[in-house]
């Protein structure tokens, strides 16, 4: 073959091989953060339902761009709006029962997280939340909405390439069993963790049926060492709650092991679990690491005990800088914290589907 042919051919197949990249690269975006849960997930849904857990009051959301209250129980941003501005997505996820959002604002991001809300649907039932059923319920009809507006294969393809986050377990250990005895007529404590699992992965599973493919569970924090834990701690006021950390630890477990079976059972399923209680107990036992000043109360009112409400009452006592607290209330993290968490939930969304 002549030198000048040669090159030609060996041209057009470098320009093919740059095509056929820029495609793949294309076709791995995530086109939406689909976001199902708790407080810890909820980006305004409960501002729009009949409940007290509302987070649209100061001091929530003073360090939001505008300083707007938006339902979000923290300073600023959860940790969904940091993993969506990770992958090229706007930089909050808006919530799915506002009224002042089209279908064409929800197709890059829809939180259905609601306050309250639980893998048990009676956690969310005594807290006047959505519960998780009728979260995938939302999200049965957010797909059907979606097809009506950009078609139906266009919306399956957006379905399956999309990152799914569910946040959820901490309602239902800490008001639902330890703290308020409900469920304690019922279950013994592993009984309830195993319920709870199973709860977990019905939800994925319908989520899957739905189209959805990659899924993120970032697992329960360090139940014991939130600051309203450590106040009401009966054996060592102050200190971590040792017991409800095994709690977590032991929970952790049951959920990554059912993430593994999931990525066996379901063809082209990715389900990752997400360390976040190893990562903030790291930020609880060493807070200097990561910027932090203080990891044994929140930010607003006394910084033991108020949430919700509570934090609006005591306003005037909280603090000047949240970036320096790990937590922002008694119960929730901080806007930075979120941002570290989020961290280790965009890293986990690296992987190619199978």
């Amino acid at each position: 073959m002549p030198l000048l042919q040669c090159m030609t051919v060996l041209l057009a197949i470098s320009i093919a091989m740059q095509l056929l990249l820029r495609g793949a690269a294309a076709d791995s975006r995530v086109p939406a953060v689909i976001v199902f849960g708790d407080s810890t997930a909820d980006t305004g849904n409960n501002n729009f339902i009949q409940t007290l857990l509302r987070g649209n009051y100061t001091p929530y959301g003073r360090d939001f761009a505008g300083g707007v209250a938006t339902g979000r129980f923290s300073n600023g941003r959860l940790a969904a709006d940091f993993v969506s501005q990770a992958l090229g997505l706007p930089p909050a996820v808006p919530a799915y029962l506002d009224p002042g959002h089209s279908i064409h604002r929800l197709a890059s991001g829809v939180s259905f997280a609601s306050a309250g809300s639980g893998l048990d649907d009676i956690t969310a039932q005594i807290f006047s939340a959505v519960t998780l059923t009728q979260q995938i319920q939302h999200f049965k009809e957010y797909k059907e909405k979606l097809g009506r507006a950009m078609g139906d294969a266009a919306a399956s393809h957006a379905i399956a390439r999309s990152l799914y986050i569910l946040s959820a377990g901490a309602s239902d250990l800490l008001g639902n069993y330890l703290l308020f005895p409900i469920r304690r007529y019922h279950f013994t404590l592993p009984e309830y963790e195993a319920h709870l699992a199973g709860a977990a992965e019905a939800a994925v599973r319908a989520m899957y049926g739905l189209g959805a493919r990659r899924v993120r569970l970032p697992g329960l924090p360090p139940l014991g060492c939130l600051p309203l834990q450590r106040a009401v701690n009966p054996a060592r006021p102050g200190d971590c709650n040792t017991r409800h950390n095994m709690v977590a630890r032991s929970f952790n477990r049951r959920l990554r092991a059912m993430a593994w079976r999931l990525n066996r059972e379901l063809p082209g399923a990715q389900v990752l679990y997400v360390n976040q209680y190893r990562l903030l107990a790291d930020m609880i036992a060493r807070p200097w690491v990561y910027g932090f000043e203080n990891s044994v109360r929140g930010c607003c009112g006394t910084g033991y005990v108020e949430t919700g409400v509570l934090c609006s009452l005591d306003n005037a006592l909280t603090c000047e800088d949240a970036d320096k607290y790990v937590f922002f209330d008694a119960v929730h993290p901080s806007e930075r914290a979120y941002k570290i968490i989020a961290d280790a939930i965009a890293h986990a969304a690296s992987p190619r589907l199978k």
